[in-house]
């Protein structure tokens, strides 16, 4: 019986290598032949563009096509840090991109796959700053801009962002309530998995015509642990790996 596996938010970067160590173990030891893997935005600390050429970049998608080859099937969505991962990034690990918001059946329950970015309306200054970088026009002026100044002007918007952060309140940058009722009724389902926030929990949710949603946030990875949450047997689990 193949598994589905759900994870988000591993931010792989050179500067952590025992994160890296950790997910290629996932790929190599902990899947095997038909089982999915559900990536749920962030991968990648930050990407730049599918012409990166670092021996990093090259060396996780090494991993990943590896772990393709083997008939692992890759699902792969877009987070606020790697939202640049294109086409060709895709074709050359063997990954599928998974639509944001992307509507699914996990343990027979109708589910959404987020990467939860959009659920925290109440912080305004990102939420303004998500549209500007997603627009088309930032996409076309930022990829054409040699490799070299693409990596100083990710890495100043790092530096700015970790700023950022510190300086607002954890709650503002949480999913809103609300806002999950509202998607989670508009797409008629009673499951939602998301990462982005880094606060895992398991939270209830009242929905239309009396019904209970139930919403799972994913953990960031953190070293040399991670949180994976399986389906196996059409049973939704959280399982520990390291």
């Amino acid at each position: 019986m193949s598994d589905k596996v759900f994870i988000s938010d591993l931010h792989l970067s050179a500067e952590h290598p025992e994160t890296a160590s950790l997910f290629k173990r996932l790929l190599n030891e902990r899947l095997k032949e038909n089982d999915q893997l559900y990536i749920l935005g962030d991968l990648f600390d930050v990407w730049v563009g599918d012409d990166d050429d670092s021996p990093f970049v090259a060396e996780i998608k090494q991993a990943l096509r590896a772990c393709s080859d083997r008939g692992i099937q890759l699902f792969i969505q877009h987070g606020n840090r790697d939202f640049l991962l294109g086409k060709q990034f895709m074709r050359a690990v063997g990954a599928l991109p998974l639509k944001d918001p992307y509507l699914t059946r996990i343990a027979d329950e109708p589910t959404l796959l987020m990467h939860g970015d959009t659920l925290c309306i109440d912080d305004h200054a990102y939420m303004k700053t998500r549209k500007r970088l997603r627009s088309v026009l930032f996409k076309w002026f930022f990829l054409r801009k040699p490799l070299a100044m693409r990596r100083e002007i990710a890495a100043d918007y790092r530096q700015r962002s970790g700023e950022n952060k510190r300086m607002t309140a954890a709650d503002i940058m949480d999913a809103n309530s609300d806002e999950v009722v509202r998607v989670m009724n508009r797409y008629q389902v009673t499951q939602l998995i998301h990462g982005h926030t880094h606060r895992p929990n398991v939270h209830q949710h009242a929905l239309k015509n009396g019904a209970t949603g139930k919403r799972i946030v994913l953990d960031e990875w953190h070293g040399n642990t991670a949180s994976l949450w399986i389906e196996h047997n059409g049973k939704l689990t959280q399982e520990s790996f390291s």
